[in-house]
């Protein structure tokens, strides 16, 4: 990285995302909710994350409050709809990502930095020349192309989420009807950016991308065009996927009345049709979940670990 690079992106007339709000967040807010400076509610080591990404130590995982996507099912909705958080600088974050490296990280895993990202590529420019380790760009798949292509010099391993195809559903949970349109091409660029996906001799991640999707009760059939899209469209060798069946309805946004249909956590039968697809179409370098993962303990406690001293 050059260290006279500045990221070419700011909060005067946000347009960090693809809503585009373009309001000046240093007197305002748009729809992530969130001003300028970083809010923070969990920097720790992170074992549930996917093994390449985890490892054996855990993933120095930073979770930042606010969300540009605010999915109505969201499972950290304390810091991604409420707004949890306790704000920092970007000296303070750059401290956060140098003190999990020095816990054993296996790599800075930036959970849904979006609406931060001048502030994040500050930091990281501040300890670069001490960070050693890989960046992780941990997000719900809701970005802009031309932000991934800028954060090329700062990330390593893309881990995106790809939530839906289906326009009509990613409006419903998503309040973002046009999400494929831009997740689809936002995908294609973080594998254009790494090519092949690297790994160390102990099998933990150094550059790559991994393409997680998680199965939502009734939507099995989205799930499968999402993973027909990736056959016929993407170089299998140059990504992993990772289905998930850690669905919980811990949280409805506006409450179950709203969205009885995701009242309920995804059947056996949902998740092994999609695993079985994914199989049948060759997609298989990746990872699947058990079904013991749907639990509300496999979210962290949000409890400022690794922000406050």
């Amino acid at each position: 990285m050059n260290p006279d690079d500045s990221f070419p992106f700011s909060y005067d007339c946000c347009q960090l995302c693809p809503r585009r709000c373009r309001v000046n967040r240093r007197h305002s807010q748009g729809f992530c909710r969130s001003g300028v400076n970083p809010k923070v509610a969990r920097a720790a080591l992170h074992h549930w994350e996917e093994p390449a990404i985890s490892g054996l130590n855990g993933s120095g995982a930073v979770f930042f409050s606010g969300c540009s996507l605010g999915c109505c099912f969201c499972q950290n909705h304390q810091i991604s709809q409420e707004g949890f958080g306790q704000e920092v600088t970007c000296q303070e974050l750059g401290h956060i990502f140098l003190r999990l490296q020095a816990q054993g990280a296996h790599n800075i895993n930036l959970v849904t930095a979006t609406h931060y990202l001048p502030s994040v590529t500050e930091a990281l420019k501040l300890v670069r020349p001490a960070l050693s380790i890989p960046v992780v760009y941990n997000c719900g798949g809701y970005e802009d192309p031309q932000i991934i292509e800028a954060l090329k010099p700062y990330v390593n391993i893309w881990l995106p989420d790809l939530k839906y195809s289906d326009p009509a559903l990613s409006f419903r949970y998503s309040r973002a009807g046009d999400y494929f349109s831009w997740a689809s091409r936002a995908i294609t660029q973080m594998i254009r950016q790494t090519g092949e996906p690297v790994f160390d001799d102990k099998g933990v991640m150094m550059s790559g991308v991994i393409i997680r999707h998680m199965v939502l009760p009734g939507a099995r059939q989205d799930s499968i065009r999402l993973l027909q899209w990736l056959a016929q469209t993407l170089p299998r060798s140059q990504y992993y996927i990772s289905l998930l069946s850690q669905y919980t309805p811990s949280h409805l946004g506006s409450g179950t009345g709203t969205f009885p249909e995701l009242n309920r956590g995804v059947t056996s039968y949902e998740y092994e049709k999609v695993v079985d697809t994914a199989v049948e179409l060759g997609l298989t370098n990746g990872y699947t979940q058990k079904k013991s993962s749907a639990k509300e303990e496999y979210t962290p406690p949000f409890d400022l670990e690794g922000v406050t001293h």
